[in-house]
């Protein structure tokens, strides 16, 4: 009976390790943010596919090389991310406990991982396009290079910068279909653009604070809640007429689009008669991701009918 307790817990403590490793890898690899940049970059492609005329069957292929090189690049961009900012992240709450920080990962595990996810991302895109390749590499170096290692600890700019390369995703999708970057792609990129400052502020003033220790000049930090709200509705009305390059889509889509732009400014308007800026960045964080969610699944589910 001892020997089956002992093998019992034996197997227990093994299911909890391996449980636990599989967290710290997806966390190390930033798993929200390759799923949702994923969704962008399938929009990407099957835009190009519906609007070139090819038939998504035969392309099935080159979908899933994109799709798989795309998630490996954004994925090793990530673990690159989480092993330069492994000096600063134990001074936040919500990077304290990454594997980096905790002494799970070693930081020579880590870069290797990193970069051996770029390469092996690098040649799965290689399989579709060079344009594709290409447009994904320079992503890759805009995030870890001018935005992690450049601007994120000396500019306040930092949000602006670092937005190119979150837009760059649907247009590697487009890219692998049709390396000629129709108009709607660069639309796509935009809108993907103009996005992300709004998501960020309100994020930045959820955690003001830890951005403050860690010394990163973050709007907010620098310039106080009042501007940051300021700038963060002038982005969201930026993207007022940005769904009308999708004209293509149709009127119900730039009805839908339209109704979503003024959701998010009513949001914010409602959420400031709390009186609790914690509260309002909280209501335009969690409006700014089913934003986006809904925005890019509605461009593939339009195009259907």
């Amino acid at each position: 009976m001892a020997n089956f307790r002992a093998y019992s817990n034996a197997k227990l403590t093994n299911k909890q390790s391996d449980t636990s490793a599989w967290k710290d890898f997806l966390a190390l690899i930033k798993i929200g943010i390759v799923n949702s940049n994923l969704i962008t970059v399938f929009t990407g492609i099957w835009l190009a596919i519906v609007f070139t005329d090819a038939k998504f069957l035969e392309q099935i292929d080159i979908v899933l090389y994109t799709l798989i090189g795309s998630g490996l690049i954004i994925a090793g961009s990530c673990v690159l991310n989480n092993f330069i900012d492994r000096d600063i992240d134990p001074l936040m709450e919500r990077t304290k406990a990454r594997p980096t920080v905790t002494g799970k990962a070693k930081p020579t595990n880590v870069a290797v991982l990193g970069f051996g996810f770029l390469l092996i991302g690098t040649l799965f895109l290689l399989l579709t396009t060079i344009t594709a390749t290409v447009i994904a590499l320079v992503g890759a170096f805009s995030y870890v290079v001018i935005y992690t290692m450049w601007s994120k600890r000396r500019l306040v700019s930092n949000t602006v910068i670092g937005s190119f390369s979150g837009a760059v995703p649907p247009l590697i999708g487009w890219a692998a279909i049709d390396p000629g970057l129709d108009v709607i792609a660069w639309s796509l990129f935009l809108i993907m653009f103009v996005w992300q400052p709004p998501h960020f502020y309100s994020l930045a003033i959820r955690r003001v604070e830890e951005y403050r220790s860690a010394g990163i000049p973050m709007l907010p930090v620098v310039k106080g809640f009042e501007v940051t709200k300021k700038h963060t509705y002038v982005w969201i009305v930026a993207l007022f007429p940005l769904p009308f390059l999708l004209y293509q889509l149709g009127i119900p889509f730039l009805i839908l689009a339209t109704l979503l732009n003024i959701g998010w400014i009513i949001t914010g308007i409602r959420a400031s008669k709390k009186q609790d800026e914690y509260k309002w960045a909280t209501s335009m964080f969690i409006y700014s991701i089913q934003y986006l969610t809904i925005l890019f699944v509605s461009m593939v589910v339009f195009t259907l009918f």
